[in-house]
């Protein structure tokens, strides 16, 4: 393995282990029994340093772990995917953006491409809340799945909240996590 290669899979083991952490240690419960965290900052920086596909796995696997730790295990499968998209395409557009991205334009290119990442989180929560609900009511049936939908749309605004912390907290860290040369290597990558 060449050795650009390993220190790209060991960060991406550090930030799906920063992402776990972040999200478990410092929560904020919400009336809805999920909780506000600042993990979505790690969830988004895992896509703008490691790019969409190694960025997006590292967020997903780490943000399910954080729900398995947790005691949301039935959110984990949800969690993968989600946090895995919401990287992934923070990542890709991040990375696409290669025009604006000057060393002002980089914090504006993270908060465009966070924005439409956390639309896609709250988006995919409420999606499988509704689901998850319906399902869970024993019979899949459009008054189930009516419930589900009203029950689902009152987590919006606390995902949402989560959605731009999560973006303020990419905006401080990123500045800092380019410091470290490979970091700023990968960061200025337009090859995705």
């Amino acid at each position: 393995m060449k050795s650009s290669n390993l220190k790209k899979t060991v960060t991406a083991a550090l930030m799906a282990a920063m992402t776990c952490i972040a999200t478990m240690v410092i929560k904020f419960p919400t009336p809805t029994f999920g909780y506000i965290h600042l993990g979505d900052g790690f969830v988004l920086l895992c896509g703008a340093v490691l790019g969409p596909l190694t960025g997006g796995l590292a967020a997903g696997i780490g943000s399910m772990f954080s729900d398995i730790f947790s005691g949301y295990a039935s959110f984990a499968p949800a969690t993968l995917i989600i946090k895995a998209l919401t990287a992934g395409t923070a990542g890709f557009l991040f990375h696409r953006m290669k025009r604006l991205r000057t060393e002002k334009g980089s914090s504006l290119c993270f908060l465009l491409s966070g924005i439409v990442g956390e639309i896609l989180m709250i988006l995919g929560y409420f999606i499988y809340e509704a689901a998850l609900a319906a399902f869970g009511s024993g019979s899949f049936t459009g008054a189930a799945l009516a419930a589900g939908i009203v029950s689902s749309a009152a987590g919006i605004p606390f995902n949402a909240v989560q959605g731009v912390t999560g973006i303020v907290i990419g905006l401080l860290l990123l500045p800092i996590l380019k410091k470290i040369p490979d970091i700023r290597e990968w960061v200025a990558a337009t090859r995705y």
